[in-house]
């Protein structure tokens, strides 16, 4: 075992698998840096070059690639909010608002260090534990990854905000969003309103781009700074080195929650989309010092990020062990072991150990290059919470939507972007949590595929029996209780002038709509599934139970909340006018305007003109910019996307009506393709 696990070592070390290997690194940093990208997408793009190589060095530029998008992905989630992949979401509550602190660089600094550790220590405990690992996943059956699902949903609807049943009610609807399109067990559409768009579901990247995106730049269009609330020179605390050595003064913490990502991340299917979740959700209730997790706690991002770059490690093991792909991602990487010849099995853990663990490997030596680079960048990196907003919001809004793009290439993704942009705005405001609806729309098929197969095995509920299933039991309610037993304690310690954003007097105004329709979708959910077969309305007969009794426990919260803001506030109309500007709501309704005019107009002229349009009309009429600088930024962008997004990535762009005849008048010298 040992001299297998060495062998690995060596082997990534020769010439030219390590000339692979930092290849894949350099890739990876971009993918995963870029919202709307990351792993599944440089995989694809990278593995038909792979076909002429050798095991060693394929793997060795897909997974170097692969790996290092966990951690490049902490630059959108600190400075922009935006999980750059599933696994970034817990790293958003405390990054982002060390960001608006000035504090980025002690961050990125945490965040870097621990995810270089994690790579290392998890691959020694991954070594360790191979003899371990057979009876582990074979424990986990269909009951079992049911209730991991239930534990996942509830830490983040626990931990992800300053109410615990918003943060249950937001996950329940997004499993009930998770099933929207054809059932699991039938060929039966669900909720798809007489769109075609909609039979396969609701697209996952331009919903998570809208919904965490969005409202955070209409913040920064609004207040017209920088991400920065603090200047550069009254930033305290928030250098790079101070980063490290908070790294170092948690060491126990991250330790711990490498160990975590080692064995989480070997669950196939739900382990990577829970683990930053369950790491995060041991920071908070093993926290007894000074905690002030969701305001910018350094622990925050150390637990996640250690946890999240080690599972990629462990949930290698059930791939090539077994042949059991737990996502997109491991499914491509399958397809690459038929290229090689390879064939998931027992050998890959005897006669090809060596090669096993040289996929390891590869995965630490990624993440310890990766992190170096990005410690070494990230200084640089960290100026952009300074920059002016007006300079930020166009390049990036430019970067979602092409994000969103990717994820269906289809018109309905821009229009499902923006409308989760405008959910995500109203949630923000209302102080509801946005990650639960994420992270159940990435668990609900894997559970919903669990649930049935739970049923039909055992013939009813006599699972909820089986010991395995009992502890996680006990778990969820322990989670629940510790979370309400920490909001509980840091409500009564918080000093009023230091009260969340989301209790600003008329915040119930965004919150009681909410709840309110949540409420409403659940009831018509359960009428309308009455008329389907037991197998088709099952899970969201499931789902909508608790849906309402979660939701009529908030708008009851939320009325009584009502009721004194229009008290406070003195007169119901005073309080609507205070809610319109603390929330910047004109404001905020004339950016949505200036989206909902770049889709329009891209229908006519196409994304390559539409979109450099949009960040020349920003910054010439929102911002204010001389003529200078708006043509330089357009030119950019127009750069950017016919480059980067037509020329490497091949985007299908939509065929606009300026496409429908332009070619046909354009001079041979000029390619139609610089254009539509």
């Amino acid at each position: 075992m040992f001299e297998a696990f060495l062998s690995g070592l060596f082997l990534i070390f020769q010439w030219p698998a390590l000339g692979y290997l930092l290849l894949g690194v350099f890739i990876g940093i971009w993918f995963g840096a870029v919202p709307g990208l990351g792993g599944v997408t440089g995989l694809v793009i990278i593995i038909p070059f792979t076909f002429n190589m050798e095991p060693v060095s394929a793997f060795a530029l897909l997974l170097g690639m692969y790996a290092v998008t966990s951690t490049s992905d902490t630059i959108a989630s600190v400075l922009l909010g935006i999980p750059g992949t599933a696994a970034s979401q817990a790293t958003i509550i405390d990054g982002y608002p060390m960001a608006k602190k000035g504090q980025a660089a002690r961050a990125f600094g945490a965040a870097f260090t621990v995810s270089a550790f994690g790579g290392v220590f998890g691959a020694l405990i991954l070594a360790a534990s191979v003899p371990l690992i057979l009876p582990i996943i074979l424990a986990f059956t269909s009951p079992e990854i049911f209730m991991l699902g239930v534990l996942g949903l509830s830490m983040v609807g626990a931990l992800s905000g300053q109410s615990i049943m918003k943060g249950l009610a937001v996950a329940a609807l997004g499993l009930l969003i998770s099933t929207v399109g054809y059932a699991e067990s039938v060929a039966i559409p669900r909720f798809w309103f007489g769109f075609e768009y909609l039979l396969d579901g609701v697209p996952l990247i331009p919903v998570v781009l809208g919904l965490f995106a969005i409202p955070e730049l209409i913040e920064l269009a609004t207040r017209r700074s920088s991400i920065s609330a603090v200047p550069r020179d009254q930033a305290v605390g928030g250098n790079l080195m101070a980063g490290v050595r908070d790294a170092w003064l948690y060491k126990w913490l991250s330790v711990r929650c490498a160990i975590i990502g080692t064995y989480v991340g070997m669950l196939p299917g739900i382990g990577d989309s829970i683990v930053d979740w369950v790491a995060y959700g041991h920071a908070v209730q093993s926290t007894k010092k000074d905690p002030k997790f969701g305001e910018g706690d350094i622990r925050g991002v150390i637990a996640p990020e250690s946890a999240n770059n080690v599972t990629k490690a462990g949930a290698l093991i059930p791939t090539v062990a077994f042949g059991i792909p737990g996502s997109v991602a491991t499914a491509i990487l399958l397809g690459a072991f038929m290229i090689q010849g390879l064939r998931p099995g027992v050998e890959m853990l005897t006669t090809h150990l060596d090669l096993t663990f040289s996929m390891v490997w590869s995965m630490v030596v990624a993440n310890i290059v990766a992190a170096g680079l990005l410690m070494v960048w990230s200084r640089q990196v960290a100026k952009v919470a300074f920059v002016p907003s007006h300079f930020i919001v166009p390049g990036v809004i430019v970067t979602v939507l092409m994000g969103a793009w990717l994820g269906g290439a289809s018109l309905g993704t821009w229009v499902s972007c923006l409308l989760a942009g405008a959910v995500g705005y109203v949630m923000k405001q209302g102080g509801w949590p946005r990650p639960p609806l994420i992270l159940a729309l990435i668990l609900g098929p894997i559970m919903e595929n669990s649930f049935h197969i739970t049923m039909r095995v055992n013939d009813g509920y006599g699972w909820l029996g089986r010991p395995l299933v009992l502890v996680i039991l006990a778990i969820i309610v322990l989670t629940v209780f510790l979370a309400w037993k920490n909001i509980d304690k840091s409500r009564k310690l918080k000093n009023p002038e230091s009260a969340p954003e989301n209790s600003n007097v008329g915040s119930s105004v965004f919150s009681a709509p909410f709840a309110l329709l949540i409420l409403g979708l659940c009831i018509w959910a359960s009428i309308a599934a009455a008329a389907w077969p037991e197998s088709v309305k099952r899970f969201p007969n499931a789902i909508v139970v608790p849906g309402i009794a979660f939701a009529v426990w908030v708008l009851v919260q939320d009325m009584r909340r009502l009721r004194t803001d229009i008290a406070i506030s003195g007169g119901g109309r005073s309080m609507m006018g205070q809610a319109m500007v603390w929330s910047a709501a004109l404001q905020s309704l004339r950016f949505m305007g200036y989206l909902l005019a770049t889709l329009l107009i891209m229908l006519l002229i196409g994304q390559k003109l539409a979109l450099p349009l949009f960040a020349a009309l920003y910054l010439c009429r929102w911002a204010g910019q001389g003529w200078r600088v708006t043509l330089f930024y357009a030119l950019v962008t127009w750069a950017t996307l016919i480059v980067f997004y037509d020329q490497i990535l091949n985007v299908l762009w939509y065929r606009s009506w300026l496409a429908g005849w332009l070619p046909s008048y354009l001079p041979d010298w000029l390619p139609a393709w610089l254009i539509v």
